[in-house]
């Protein structure tokens, strides 16, 4: 049974930038497509990126130009560096597979709160 775990997250002033991971274990991620999701306060949980077995990532409109994800196949870890955060990029940050094998496995997530 996979184990994912997130961590990299924590307090950070608006404009600053931190980089999640995310370390897979108990099973190998790489023939999954893999996502970053965030639940902010109050919210639904959203995904914001997402990457294929083979690189091709995809974006949501709140963080286009500002996130960046990646995964290291031989390391069995996804990441998400974040750039230029806004206080509304604030909640708790999950890896999981989008589609593939391992969907519907999730982590204890990563907390991520941007200061105005």
């Amino acid at each position: 049974q996979v184990r994912l775990v997130e961590s990299g997250g924590g307090l950070v002033q608006a404009g600053g930038s931190l980089r999640l991971s995310c370390a897979a274990s108990g099973s190998i991620i790489s023939n999954n497509r893999m996502g970053w999701y965030r639940q902010a306060p109050g919210k639904q949980r959203e995904l914001v990126a997402s990457i294929s077995s083979l690189g091709s990532t995809n974006y949501g409109d709140s963080v286009k130009g500002r996130f960046t994800i990646s995964r290291d196949n031989a390391k069995n870890t996804v990441y998400l560096q974040m750039n230029s955060l806004k206080p509304e990029d604030t909640g708790v940050y999950y890896c999981s597979a989008v589609s593939g094998p391992l969907f519907g496995s999730w982590g204890q997530g990563t907390q991520v709160t941007v200061s105005s």
